[in-house]
């Protein structure tokens, strides 16, 4: 808590620091060059979801080795990145993947 110190304030100014429990949740698109597909997932640290991309411990994206990251968007919550995630996968269009993008 932290703690202003000054006139006098309306209401109380000890406040809890939250950045700390601050997550952002990410939606993001990977492409193989090898497979020419793309992948569409979500998470909360990209880059360590990327690792496991690449290092073959995920399914579907263990069959190639070059994916690479595309695209991604921001959200506050996971239920919201989760939402995306299944209205990017319900379109089955490589036409709108690629207009995110491009």
């Amino acid at each position: 808590m932290q703690e202003v110190i000054g006139s006098t304030p309306l209401s109380s100014t000890k406040i809890p620091l939250m950045r700390d429990f601050f997550v952002m949740y990410f939606v993001y698109i990977l492409y193989s060059a090898q497979r020419d597909r793309y992948y569409v997932g979500q998470t909360n640290d990209i880059e360590k979801r990327l690792e496991s991309h690449l290092s073959g411990i995920s399914g579907y994206t263990s069959k190639a080795k070059d994916w690479v990251l595309v695209h991604s968007e921001t959200y506050p919550s996971r239920e919201e990145a989760i939402k995306r995630e299944l209205e990017i996968k319900k379109k089955k269009s490589r036409i709108y993947i690629e207009s995110l993008f491009k």
